[in-house]
């Protein structure tokens, strides 16, 4: 079988989240024992610009493959569904992007938001079948409604590329000034995921904050973040994109993510297979996932989340075993399981569009 499994925007995207549940797709397509052979870009030519040529010598703009499998919502993605509807090839969308998590992060999104929801519903509609990160994602969909049946599929987590982490930790701390127990988080910054709280809560405390992941400072970033990364408190570090995501992990002992709505978060998960431990908002999509007391803390309130930091700064055998159970949990999600449900998915696909048939998602559990 061959299979297009395609990111838009792939070159811009590499530091994103999307990005790096893509990258996982790809990485854990590779350890299947299926015959699948795995294209990452439907354009002959490897690229839109070139496939127009490609066309003038009569070998058409796309690529063949047996299924496609699309990562993003923009206008290469419209060309290769609406290719895929005209030449019956089954057509997958993956849900990186609900209008409820684009809110809060760059200029203008929310406004947007409604445009952008009543868009979402059309596009995903038109697929064979819908994977998405979350139960809670499955739910956001079914309330817009999108017509296209939809599988919840864990994005995952590639623990064997952070392996080393631990012997970076000393080079990361001295380079920004850490010190003590490190409060940190990983990934952009955006409001959405809590930057407010997070800087708020080091102002209450003592310890070093830090967060690693590009920021904009341009027309496109949003007044908070330009406020907070042009002017943090003291204890609080942005680094901007570092080289070696491991050096994160290795640096950071308390991963604080309190976010105000995810899909998943693969920060999360990676942060958990180094170990660590972890404090969540207590919003509906980790209901899924994660334990509070087992293999995290989930907080509601600023109090609550300060709390939390200073029962972890006393009780270093609370940190020590909330990463134990973390790693466990994050386990439960390892690229063996991610490649066989993505091979499992494409094969239903295939099968149901050869037979004429909807997509029975009853064998994709």
């Amino acid at each position: 079988m061959r299979v297009l499994n395609y990111l838009e925007l792939e070159s811009e995207l590499h530091r994103s989240g999307i990005g790096t549940a893509t990258d996982q797709q790809r990485a854990a397509l590779a350890r299947t024992d299926a015959d699948v052979d795995v294209v990452t870009s439907p354009w002959r030519g490897g690229h839109p610009a070139r496939a127009p040529l490609s066309a003038a010598l009569g070998r058409g703009f796309f690529r063949e493959y047996d299924v496609a499998h699309c990562n993003l919502v923009g206008p290469g993605s419209v060309a290769v569904a609406r290719h895929a509807k005209r030449n019956d090839i089954p057509l997958i969308l993956h849900t990186h992007v609900t209008r409820e998590d684009f809110a809060d992060s760059f200029r203008g999104s929310n406004a947007v938001g409604p445009l952008l929801g009543r868009y979402l519903k059309w596009f995903y509609s038109q697929a064979d079948l819908v994977l998405c990160p979350s139960a809670y994602t499955k739910r956001v969909l079914e309330s817009y409604p999108v017509g296209a049946p939809v599988v919840p599929m864990s994005n995952g987590v590639d623990a064997e590329s952070l392996s080393g982490f631990e012997g970076l930790r000393e080079e990361y701390r001295e380079r920004y000034g850490l010190d003590g127990m490190v409060v940190f988080a990983v990934g952009n910054v955006f409001e959405r995921k809590g930057l407010t709280t997070f800087c708020e809560l080091a102002e209450e405390t003592d310890h070093d904050f830090a967060w690693f992941g590009p920021y904009d400072t341009g027309p496109h970033a949003s007044k908070t973040v330009k406020k907070w990364v042009t002017d943090p408190p003291e204890n609080v570090t942005f680094t901007g994109w570092i080289d070696d995501i491991r050096g994160a992990f290795g640096a950071g002992d308390v991963y604080l993510f309190p976010t105000k709505n995810e899909n998943q978060g693969i920060a999360v998960l990676e942060a958990m297979a180094c170990g660590k431990a972890v404090v969540l908002r207590d919003i509906p999509v980790f209901e899924e996932f994660y334990t509070h007391g087992h293999d995290c803390l989930k907080c509601s309130t600023r109090d609550e989340f300060r709390r939390a930091l200073e029962l972890l700064s006393r009780d270093e055998d609370l940190r020590r075993r909330l990463g134990e159970n973390a790693r466990e949990t994050a386990a439960e999600h390892s690229l063996d399981r991610v490649g066989d449900r993505l091979m499992a998915a494409y094969r239903e696909a295939y099968e149901a569009n050869r037979e004429g048939r909807s997509v029975d998602v009853s064998r994709l559990r």
